[in-house]
Order: structure tokens, then sequence, then C-alpha cells
């Protein structure tokens, strides 16, 4: 279905967001519950332009990061992408922050990676495909720099979300607008991260979209997670609370209870279903990740954890230092809300 269209966006992956140039090896990882048919048309995207396309499918973890790690050949596959230019993840069970990227990002400086976690042909039709790249970029990079100039923020919702934090101008904010042209970790575009400075979230966050893991859903009842010094101190709501809190003690590790980082959603083209990575980066949403953080995002250890998980707070209200930026999803600030027009048309 729709095959000349995924072709034509899997292009546009690869010749405007990673600017693959010929000669260049591209590795496309995935495993057996991933989209065969979009990573074979990535697969001739990289071939077209004059790369060398190289596919490894694996067979699909139980766990995501570091826990996938003993279901995986962690010693070839490392080898692998420290020699690569260029890493696809496609994988329906993430190795982000898993031992071979973590090892990868470190030896590899050449190397240019993008997490394209459980990505099916419609999605990257939606998200990449029919979204303009260029006002998007133009909107986020103009966002991005205002943010960096804030000390604090402050974040609340429709569901409840009432949340206050310092800004660490050591930590790396991340803006993905869909340029992946210089080594380093991408993500998705339609993303900004920010990891606030450690132990200084205070408040209350609502899960009002979807969780993942373990869910992938949105609850029956919004998830209520209170926080104390960025730690989760109790939770509350129906069924799903108690099945959450369940999933992170199960992993014994006091990290998988600490807050990680804030992300801003605004790809034009996303909307909830389920798909973390799409789920992330609906217009006007804020994703909260719990657990691990990786040193690359958070100078110079990142926050050790077992594993990561995150959740999806709709309608976001923003405030940088006292000043409101964005209200219940749309942008406020006058020179930023003209740029975001441009975005979505």
């Amino acid at each position: 279905m729709l095959k000349f269209e995924v072709q034509k966006a899997a292009d546009k992956l690869i010749r405007e967001v990673f600017q693959v140039k010929p000669g260049e090896t591209v590795v496309i990882t995935c495993d057996t519950a991933s989209d065969m048919e979009l990573v074979d048309a990535t697969a001739s995207s990289v071939y077209s332009a004059g790369a060398k396309p190289m596919t490894i499918t694996t067979a699909t973890p139980a766990g995501v990061g570091k826990a996938a790690d003993p279901e995986i050949p962690v010693e070839a596959l490392t080898g692998v992408l420290c020699a690569a230019d260029v890493w696809i993840e496609y994988n329906h069970q993430w190795l982000l922050y898993s031992t071979p990227f973590e090892i990868a990002m470190e030896k590899n400086p050449k190397l240019r990676y993008m997490c394209l976690v459980d990505f099916d042909t419609n999605l990257l039709i939606r998200t990449v495909g029919n979204v303009n790249i260029p006002t998007l970029q133009t909107f986020m990079k103009a966002f991005t720099e205002k943010n960096k100039k804030a000390k604090t923020m402050r974040v609340t919702t429709p569901a409840g979300t009432d949340v206050s934090f310092e800004i660490e101008p050591r930590h790396k904010l991340c803006c993905d607008c869909g340029d992946a042209s210089v080594p380093g970790m991408h993500m998705m575009a339609g993303q900004i991260n920010v990891v606030p400075r450690f132990g200084t979230i205070q408040g209350k966050i609502v899960f009002d979209g979807t969780i993942t893991p373990p869910f992938g859903t949105v609850p029956s009842q919004p998830v209520v997670l209170n926080i104390k010094d960025s730690i989760v101190t109790s939770m509350e709501g129906g069924p799903e609370a108690a099945e959450y809190w369940k999933f992170l003690e199960s992993f014994d590790d006091e990290g998988m209870f600490k807050l990680a980082h804030i992300a801003y959603g605004f790809n034009p083209g996303a909307h909830l279903n389920g798909n973390v990575v799409e789920d992330e980066r609906v217009w006007g949403c804020t994703e909260w990740g719990i657990g691990y953080v990786s040193p690359i995002d958070a100078p110079p250890a990142g926050q050790d954890a077992a594993s990561h998980t995150d959740g999806i707070s709709l309608n976001s209200s923003v405030w940088w230092d006292g000043v409101q930026i964005m209200d219940e999803g749309k942008i406020v600030d006058p020179e930023l809300a003209a740029l975001a027009d441009a975005a979505l048309k």
C-alpha cells in the first residue's frame, strides 16, 4: 500500500534529513517485529543515493535499552556501528541507550544516529514525507534558542499537571527538527528535549496520553505522578497507575523513579496512536521521561537507571522565567507564533 508515497518519504529521509553522501555506509537495524516494507524502501533510497546500505535484523528482545542487552549480539552489533556513517533504528524494541548504542556513540565520532522506533510506512509518510521540513526547522530552532535563555520552567495541562523546575545549562538542549546531517544522536523531526537540573522538579505530572512502556495505549484514567526533588513519590489514578508503579518497582532500581527529561511535541503530522516516537511529537504535548539519561544529554555522568519509560501530557501550557510561551498547546509568544503557523500550513 502507498508504495510510491513511502518511497518518496524514504528518499526525503535519506537525502534531505540525513543528507547521505555517495560512498557512505548506512546501517539500518530492525527486529522481527519491524515493518520490513519500510526497511526495504529505506535501503533502496540509500542505494539510490550512491551509498552502501546494510540491514541488520535481530530477534525481538523482551526489553528495551540495556534491558535488551542479554538478547542481542552486543559485540558484533557494536563492531558494525563503530564503523558506520549513519545508523537508522527501526527496531520495535529500541536499542537506544543499550550497550552497543553507548559504545558506538562514544567510539565513533562520525556516526549520525536516528531513533525511529516502531516506525511503519504510514508513519514515515505522515511525519516526514508530508511535513515541510524547512519551515519546521525555522520555528523549532527559534524556539530552542529562546528556551536556552530561560533559567526556570513551569508546565501545566488541563488534566492537572502543574510542575516547576530549574534548567541546567550544562545539560544538552536537543532540537530534533529534521536535520541529521551532522554527527551525533538525532530523533525524528518535531521534538525539543530538555534535561532539567537533577533534583529540582517539584509538583504533579499527569499522563493523559500514552505511557510506553509498559502500555503503549492511553490509560482508562489519567495517571497522576506526585514529584518531589525529581523523584516519583506516589501515583494516583485507575488500574494503570497501580500497574505502572509495579512496573517501575520490578527493576529494583531507585533510578527508575527519577525524572529524566521533558520534551516538547512539534510535528504537524503526528497524532496519538500508541507509537511512542509519534506520540511524543503530537503538537503541543510535553513528554516526560523517567529513568536513564545518557551522559551525552547530561554531561558528565548522566543519570544511571536500568531502563527508561515515557509518558505524554497533552495540551501543555509553558512558562519560561514566569513568561507564558504556550497556552494549552498553542504558541502564544508573538514571534514564535508566526513561525509556528507557517510550519503548520
